[in-house]
């Protein structure tokens, strides 16, 4: 079988390939770097499937899997050029997606934007109010829909050229049958829209949140579905009839077909990526503890990794561009921090670097594309921790000289300084960005950084890992094997999995027993929803699992966690263990607990999922000695956060042995990124091809 990954970010694509042979593993794996094209992905996702072909000699007839990490959805919302969108609404409620929560951004600034009022999903005029109401608790109906009203409303969006509609009724999701009635008509009038009901995108309680993510998964519904149809039809033009799979935000793969239904779901999907991958490559060197930090071109994401387990993010923090959405995501950070950050000097007159990016075009200075503003890559180049002929292992050509006249011009000049001081300044800079971005997600949510290891990743992660490492007080740092592709890898080291999401509004605790027959029956349909999408998917019932959550709080707090739930049905007796749980996550999350307060369950999650087999690495050889001639390849004068400028030996990973020891300061390279062994260091290599840097003992 072969399986390719690949995975786009702003400035290059990664691929890996995966091919059974008859070698001592049974597979071997090839990986790339291809230049993306952010006019349309799907061209440079294509090129590079075709060129990782060539590479590993395989027809591309011949490939039966890919899975594909995208940032369209995400680049939307950034981009703020999604669909014009048209809104069904119970009658009365049509501000509700402006009033949202009547919070400020900032709650002590006198000067903020408020972001849902400023740059809506859905335009005021296009939110048409109808006549309907559904009352809680039972979800019984108080006024019938007027369906009537329902067909004007939609003819009347038909005329003003709306793209997509959302139906969005008060508490649909105790009982969705007018939101059901509405869509139907939504579809007979307007059969060439994208159309989703609140009850289908987000089946849970909380009417702005749920409104917000409808909305949210029509803004992107459009330009998304299409990228993706595009993509599989660019495919199938090549001859490859590989079964398509995108990542989503929960880390799981899903179809095209479900992606372009709900885009919503693969929001994070480029970064969700790198997290898995990190886990993968921690668990080859038997580490737990992981917190990654992916550096591409434009930005740097940071997760953590606890004991083996990926964190998914509590509903009140999955907000996507300031709107709030309600789809499990990944717990991880992204900042704008990477290669590509520019350096500038600010209207007050700070030395600033980043967020805003060269991007893949024109790039860093040292392109050679028509950049002239010095960006992180150039501070790297002046510093000489990257050598122009070896840059991309050779394959793209860079000029030091443009570097130089960046960093000397807009920087150096400016602030009085000499040209080392203006590079490292840059350095400097965006490493303190990334390091308070990694406590805010470590320290911050409990974990202590001395009991992780920092894995840096991405094509400029192994240049700051150990700057990053120190300035956290990460016990080491873990350079995986392809550090530029790590994203790419973790789309071959997932599962597949969809999760089902219901509010069913119960408490755990009190001083009568509670009832807990809503709450079995939700888990029944909805795990028979997630075991109907994996069987549509050709998952066979035997290889198919089950995860079950709940969303917890103390009773009357604002928001819940996620509370893990034991197997079987809830019972009073199973209670007081989802309970203890409950407490457990509290205290981790918010330091504190109370044992005697009554807990409710308020949102049921189900994840069906079923493994895939993972990427396989090949081991590497054992070392006969510590001799690195073999690896040796040059000498070069380097420039360290220290100041010092030292002749620094390059080393050819691809001829690095297990347990060879590569003392600092030295330079390690490879065709998709560069790892900086400052003095004081050692670099270990382990016979997963990750590499240990620790300082000497």
């Amino acid at each position: 079988m072969v399986k390719i990954g690949v995975d786009v970010g702003g400035t290059f694509t990664d691929l890996v390939l995966e091919k059974a042979d008859a070698g001592p593993d049974g597979r071997t794996v090839f990986v790339h770097k291809v230049p993306s094209t952010p006019a349309d992905q799907s061209i440079g996702v294509v090129d590079g499937i075709l060129a990782i072909c060539r590479l590993a000699g395989v027809d591309p007839k011949a490939v039966e899997l890919v899975v594909h990490g995208t940032t369209v959805a995400t680049n939307i919302t950034i981009e703020q050029n999604g669909a014009e969108v048209g809104m069904l609404t119970t009658k009365g409620f049509r501000d509700l997606l402006h009033i949202a929560r009547h919070k400020r951004p900032h709650n002590f600034s006198l000067h903020f934007d408020v972001p849902w009022q400023t740059s809506p999903l859905v335009k005021r005029r296009n939110r048409m109010p109808i006549t309907e109401r559904i009352l809680p608790p039972d979800g019984r109906v108080e006024t019938p829909i007027d369906l009537d009203e329902v067909r004007a409303a939609v003819r009347e969006m038909k005329g003003r050229g709306v793209e997509a509609v959302i139906v969005c009724f008060l508490f649909s999701f105790l009982n969705d049958a007018h939101e059901k009635a509405a869509l139907a008509i939504v579809k007979e009038e307007m059969p060439e829209a994208f159309v989703s009901a609140s009850s289908d995108v987000a089946n849970v309680i909380r009417e702005f949140e749920r409104f917000s993510t409808t909305a949210m998964n029509a803004y992107v519904g459009p330009r998304t579905a299409r990228y993706l149809g595009n993509l599989e039809s660019r495919l199938k033009s090549h001859g490859m009839n590989a079964e398509l799979r995108i990542m989503q935000s929960n880390g799981g793969i899903g179809t095209v077909a479900t992606c372009s239904e709900r885009p919503v779901t693969i929001l994070m999907s480029g970064p969700a990526g790198g997290v898995i991958g990190g886990r993968w490559a921690g668990a080859m060197s038997g580490v737990e503890n992981v917190i990654t930090i992916d550096i591409g071109g434009t930005s740097a994401d940071i997760g953590v990794i606890a004991d083996g387990a990926i964190r998914i993010m509590n509903p009140r923090d999955t907000v996507v561009a300031h709107h709030p959405v309600l789809a499990p995501m990944l717990d991880l950070d992204t900042i704008g921090a990477g290669g590509g950050s520019i350096a500038f000097q600010d209207a007050g007159g700070a030395f600033r670097v980043g967020p805003r990016s060269a991007g893949a075009f024109p790039g860093p200075a040292c392109y050679g594309k028509g950049g002239t503003e010095p960006a992180v890559t150039d501070a790297h180049v002046v510093l000489g921790r990257l050598d122009p002929e070896r840059f991309l292992g050779g394959d793209m050509v860079i000029d030091p000289a443009l570097s130089e006249k960046a960093v000397r011009e807009k920087i150096a000049e400016p602030f009085g300084m000499s040209l080392i001081e203006a590079a490292l300044g840059i350095v400097t800079i965006v490493n303190s960005n990334m390091a308070l971005a990694i406590r805010s997600n470590s320290v911050a949510r409990g974990f202590d950084p001395r009991r992780f290891s920092l894995m840096p990743f991405g094509g400029a992660g192994p240049l700051h890992g150990v700057a990053l490492a120190e300035a956290v007080s990460a016990k080491e740092v873990i350079v995986p094997p392809a550090p530029g592709i790590t994203a790419a890898m973790g789309l071959l080291a997932t599962r597949m999995a969809y999760e089902f999401t219901r509010s069913t509004p119960t408490l755990l605790n009190g001083p009568e027993p509670a009832d807990f027959t809503a709450v079995n029956a939700t888990l029944a349909d909805l795990s028979a929803l997630a075991a109907e999408r994996l069987t549509a998917d050709g998952i066979g019932p035997d290889e198919h699992q089950f995860e079950r959550v709940a969303e917890c709080r103390y009773q009357g707090q604002g928001f819940e966690l996620r509370t893990p739930l034991p197997d079987g049905p809830i019972s009073n007796a199973t209670a007081g263990d989802i309970v203890a749980a409950f407490h457990a996550v509290h205290e981790r999350d918010y330091g504190y607990r109370f044992d005697d307060a009554v807990v409710e369950m308020v949102t049921l999650r189900v994840i069906g999922f079923a493994e895939v087999p993972p990427l396989v690495w090949p081991e590497l050889t054992e070392a006969s000695s510590q001799n690195l001639s073999p690896a040796f390849l040059y000498e070069r004068p380097t420039t360290f956060d220290d100041g010092k400028t030292v002749p620094t030996p390059r080393y050819d990973r691809d001829k690095l042995l297990a347990g060879h020891v590569v003392p600092g300061p030295a330079i390690i390279l490879q065709h998709n990124s560069t790892t900086l062994v400052p003095p004081g260091f050692t670099a270990r290599v382990h016979r997963s091809g990750n590499i240990h840097i620790a300082r000497e003992a």
